[in-house]
């Protein structure tokens, strides 16, 4: 069930994929990362601004097996339930994961496409920053605007295995490093929609 959000302006959906499914995305992961010859195949970091130790794109046959129908189905829900319309096309652009380590890090950046999303295989346990009021330990941060009365301008989320977070490709973020031992495993996608939806400006 996709739960829509609207901390600023531009909407962000809220879903959960199930445990089977992240366990299948986390094994042809780890099928890939064993293997150097597919894993130099696969690499996506020369296409990213992640300062993080492994970007691997998923195989397009993997996808359109295991991901297309829920991904397309949960974009329609969102646009359904955001701006009252039905989509007749959802076209998944790209698709890939990314390991992030202690100290690595996602700067702020925006992507391509109409809708993106981002989703979480693996969390280690963080912990807070011992500095004051600072909880931002490898959660992802989605900017907007600046903040204002009434008005925020940031929204924080905190990930845990499963979640699922749709947004406007537009819209910036930025992933926090963290101090903790082990993988922070999460996936990203941009897709294409119908366009006479996407662009505001179209009668």
């Amino acid at each position: 069930m996709v739960k829509v959000l609207s901390p600023f302006g531009p909407k962000i959906a809220k879903l959960k994929f199930s445990k089977q499914l992240i366990n299948k995305i986390n094994y042809e992961v780890d099928k890939i990362s064993s293997n150097k010859l597919l894993l130099s195949k696969l690499d996506y970091s020369k296409k990213l601004v992640g300062q993080v130790k492994q970007e691997i794109a998923l195989p397009k046959l993997f996808i359109k097996k295991n991901l297309e129908k829920i991904i397309s189905k949960n974009i329609k829900e969102f646009i359904s339930k955001s701006l009252g319309k039905k989509l007749k096309t959802v076209k998944i652009k790209n698709f890939w994961v990314v390991r992030q380590y202690s100290n690595e890090y996602n700067p702020i950046h925006f992507h391509d496409g109409h809708i993106s999303g981002v989703g979480y295989l693996k969390v280690p346990k963080f912990g807070n920053s011992k500095k004051k009021n600072l909880k931002t330990n490898g959660t992802i941060d989605f900017i907007n605007g600046t903040k204002t009365f009434l008005s925020e301008s940031i929204y924080n989320h905190s990930p845990k295995v499963g979640d699922v977070l749709l947004f406007p490709n537009y819209l910036m973020h930025t992933a926090y490093p963290f101090s903790a031992k082990g993988e922070r495993r999460s996936f990203s996608f941009n897709a294409e929609i119908d366009k006479k939806i996407a662009n505001i400006f179209s009668k």
